[in-house]
């Protein structure tokens, strides 16, 4: 009955339906919960991991902005231990300026009171002078006085033959005392003029130095193998003679390793061949043709370079107007020599000196300049001229129409013509003191020897002389003399008798000082 009524109930669609929902419904119900709890715990899980993923990356955080910190303090510490060093090395610079000023300061201030005592002892002296000429004018007034009463007495001349007399003398002894008076003015003058050039010559080298460069008469190549040796002379020597005749140099091939020598006097030709002979060897063609080709080639590019030195040369000394032939002479003055002394930083040299001792003498310093740069310019053209390099100078400049004081300058700054213009001096002056000073000019150790003996063989040579050393790299001699034969006067005209013999038998750069002592030395003994 019971299953019956089971039966019929599932039997029926609408209760089968309802009861399937009712189902249905307790099923998504029971899966959504456990769906839900399964969200949770996964969703618990997920935050629990990101909480320990936070705390690891602020952990991580931590550690690299310490990191941070501490490398940006390291730095900063770095930073500020530099700037410290740069403002410890700026101090100590500070405190040497500080230091040199003060030094600079104390001699100026020895200096000062030095010409102070100069100026109390000059003081003295004049005042000293002063009662020196009122006694000796009251005592000409009593002398006057008892000659004209014993002239009165004696002679019984009149008054006015008496006055005559009288005044006659006086006029003698005041023109022996005014010739006293001019000669010791003439003496202070010429002393004063002798330290004022002096002071003058000092600024001017103290405004300008410069290096001084050497050539020889040889210039090396370096070759890469001495197989080169054989391409470079040719078959039957045909490569060697082709450049020689091309140059116009001698070529000089012998067992040296890794060189050979280029020797000439001409420096220019030297050069050119110097330069051609490094482009023959890159290039690896030696032949005769080639090697016209490159001579050629070569010499343009010398001469153009030769230009632009020229160039630099009128540009260091503010020159302007030069035409660009003189600048090439010029130029090629880098190739010459004089004593070892490159002729074109010399001529360089004496332009600044010029300038230098023109500006002190309130002449144009710039016309000076250009005089000193240009006065040597004979020397680059003395090789194909006859003649001395002062008067082929002038003449060269002369073409260009170049102003008469250069043209005197460079024609009489050895003496050969008369100086007819204050800046020939000047340059005179200037070339001896760059041609004279230390390490400027060489010479050979045996002419330095021969000069240095026969300097003291003229000084031995006179009488009274004790012996004479040469010293200063024979720019000055020391004569000891005898007090006992020579006098003063004696011993003056001593030194100028050697200085007059060393100027007719000797021939040297500069002047040389002669400085004769003459020594008296009194011995007692107390017994």
């Amino acid at each position: 009955m019971l299953s019956a009524v089971v039966l019929s109930f599932f039997d029926n669609p609408g209760i089968t339906s309802v009861m399937g929902f009712l189902l249905g419904a307790c099923l998504v119900a029971v899966l959504s919960q456990i769906i839900g709890r399964t969200r949770t715990n996964t969703f618990k899980e997920d935050l629990e991991r990101q909480i320990v993923g936070a705390k690891k990356e602020a952990e991580n955080i931590t550690k690299a902005a310490r990191i941070d910190a501490a490398e940006e303090a390291i730095a900063k510490k770095e930073k500020f231990g530099e700037e410290a060093n740069q403002i410890r090395g700026e101090l100590r610079e500070t405190e040497l300026r500080l230091a040199k000023r003060e030094d600079i300061l104390e001699r100026e201030t020895e200096l000062v009171h030095q010409q102070e005592k100069k100026i109390e002892t000059l003081e003295s002296e004049i005042q000293r002078r002063i009662r020196n000429l009122e006694l000796q004018d009251q005592k000409l007034t009593g002398v006057i006085a008892q000659q004209k009463n014993q002239l009165l007495k004696i002679t019984a001349m009149s008054l006015e033959d008496a006055k005559d007399l009288l005044l006659k003398r006086l006029e003698d002894e005041c023109e022996h005392e005014m010739a006293c008076i001019i000669k010791q003015k003439l003496d202070q003058a010429k002393e004063t003029v002798d330290e004022k050039s002096r002071e003058i010559i000092t600024i001017a080298i103290q405004r300008f130095a410069a290096d001084q460069t050497c050539s020889a008469t040889v210039s090396t190549v370096e070759i890469p193998h001495d197989d080169m040796k054989g391409r470079i002379i040719g078959r039957e020597g045909r490569n060697i003679r082709a450049f020689e005749k091309a140059t116009g140099v001698d070529v000089i091939v012998d067992d040296t390793p890794g060189i050979i020598v280029v020797s000439g006097f001409h420096p220019v030709r030297r050069e050119v061949a110097r330069w051609s002979m490094e482009r023959l060897i890159q290039d690896g063609r030696i032949h005769p043709s080639r090697i016209e080709e490159v001579v050629k080639q070569t010499t343009i590019d010398v001469n153009n370079k030769i230009l632009q030195i020229g160039k630099d040369a009128a540009v260091e000394t503010n020159i302007r107007g030069l035409n660009n032939k003189i600048l090439s002479v010029l130029g090629a003055l880098t190739y010459r020599t004089s004593y070892g002394q490159n002729v074109l930083r010399h001529s360089i040299e004496v332009a600044f000196l010029t300038q230098a001792m023109a500006d002190e003498l309130g002449l144009d310093g710039a016309m000076a300049r250009r005089a000193g740069l240009l006065h040597d310019i004979g020397k680059a053209l003395d090789h194909d001229q006859e003649g001395g390099h002062p008067k082929i100078g002038a003449n060269f400049l002369k073409k260009f129409k170049e102003n008469n004081i250069v043209l005197n300058a460079a024609a009489a700054h050895h003496g050969d013509v008369p100086a007819e213009t204050p800046y020939t001096p000047l340059v005179t002056a200037a070339d001896a003191i760059s041609a004279s000073r230390p390490g400027a000019r060489r010479e050979t150790l045996e002419r330095y020897v021969k000069r240095l003996e026969q300097l003291e063989e003229i000084g031995n040579g006179f009488d009274g002389v004790v012996n004479t050393y040469a010293i200063q790299a024979g720019r000055e001699i020391r004569v000891i003399v005898n007090a006992d034969k020579l006098g003063d006067d004696a011993a003056m005209k001593t030194a100028r008798d050697i200085a007059q013999k060393v100027e007719l038998e000797m021939t040297y750069p500069g002047e040389i000082q002669i400085t004769l002592l003459r020594e008296l030395r009194c011995i007692e003994y107390a017994k």
